[in-house]
């Protein structure tokens, strides 16, 4: 269970919100919720990513019906905004994050960057793109070569992307970690006698030597413990307040999510089924799936519902190589309907910037 951690005011809303830190308290959150952080800010005017109907397919194991990890995903990522990616493990989030990246090969759909469809763009082609889209990882340690300094790291970054460094690489690196709170006593150490925070504070530095315009954040608290993870949010919060950086933040912990994102997509295998604004999303769910993840974090229900109200789902997800008939998440569903097993729920505009994928909703019932 949470405890209450260090406040950071927001800059456009003047909100303070308070991180997770440790154990045994409730988490303090407004009914605005800290998502909203840029909504009215210019930066976020620009459309800077655009997913449309994208798939992603890999061979079964027994050779039947190739398993599709990510099944027709669409959204949308304006500039200085932070989308938080919300799911299961295996339901196709961090698929759908390397898709983005590049990092492998589109099945079906596009991806486009500010109106440039980079799908099927060739590397050659896609190297200077690359910069303006980076990723933090959750293992940071797996991405530093363990027999270079920081010093060196950090000179390979310049070298490799042919960065310009008119002010000189040392004081251009001094001023990234100083960014992420490290300092000149790191440039010599290796990887290996940094903690867990400080390797992932490094990470966040390398991305930042590009200055990007996406960074792609696949679980990167989830490995750290509570206190750390909490430093770490407010990197990435001082990072878009400063640069005006858009976040695609990947998590299955919907508490860390409500911190940053503007807007949350809900995916359950390889489908988003819930879109909309985090304060609406995380206070008013519409789908069944939403309603259950939100139910898991106590902190979040209790401020929901004012009471800790956990809902059971039944059995485990199926195998995303034999998808259920109708819609997927029927066979867990405390809600579900006969045109739920018959018939795949296609999305509803519930109001402005919100749709769900529901029957249940469609047909005039609410998942709480």
């Amino acid at each position: 269970m949470p405890i209450l951690g260090r406040p950071v005011s927001d800059p456009f809303t003047g909100f303070h919100p308070t991180f997770l830190v440790g154990t045994g308290h409730r988490l303090s959150l407004p009914s605005n919720l800290c998502g909203q952080i840029a909504t009215g800010a210019a930066f976020m005017t620009v459309s800077l990513l655009q997913v449309q109907d994208l798939v992603k397919s890999f061979p079964s194991r027994h050779g039947t019906h190739p398993v599709r990890a990510v099944d027709g995903v669409s959204f949308t990522l304006s500039r200085g905004e932070t989308l938080g990616l919300v799911g299961e493990s295996g339901c196709g989030k961090s698929t759908l994050a390397r898709l983005v990246l590049k990092l492998m090969p589109v099945s079906d759909g596009s991806i486009s960057v500010e109106g440039h469809d980079v799908t099927s763009m060739p590397d050659s082609i896609f190297r200077d793109w690359r910069k303006r889209i980076q990723m933090i990882f959750q293992d940071p340690y797996s991405t530093l070569n363990p027999r270079h300094s920081l010093r060196r790291i950090f000179q390979e970054v310049f070298e490799t992307h042919c960065i310009p460094t008119p002010e000189g690489i040392e004081n251009r690196i001094m001023k990234l970690l100083a960014d992420v709170g490290l300092g000149e006593v790191d440039l010599s150490k290796l990887p290996h006698e940094f903690s867990g925070g400080q390797l992932q504070r490094i990470g966040i530095a390398k991305t930042l030597a590009l200055d990007p315009d996406l960074i792609v954040a696949d679980e990167p608290t989830s490995a750290l413990d509570p206190s750390i993870q909490a430093q770490i949010l407010n990197l990435m919060l001082k990072i878009r307040r400063e640069r005006g950086v858009a976040f695609l933040l990947i998590s299955h912990d919907l508490e860390v999510v409500g911190h940053l994102a503007d807007r949350i997509a809900v995916m359950y295998l390889g489908r988003i089924v819930e879109e909309g604004p985090a304060s609406e999303i995380l206070t008013s769910p519409a789908h069944p799936y939403t309603m259950a993840l939100l139910s898991a974090s106590p902190t979040l229900a209790d401020i929901r519902m004012g009471r800790d109200q956990r809902i059971r789902l039944r059995g485990d997800p199926p195998n995303p190589a034999n998808v259920p008939d109708g819609c997927r998440f029927h066979p867990r569903c405390q809600h579900a309907m006969d045109i739920c097993r018959r018939q795949d729920p296609q999305f509803t505009s519930i109001a402005e910037g919100r749709r769900c994928a529901c029957h249940f909703w469609a047909e005039g019932g609410k998942a709480a």
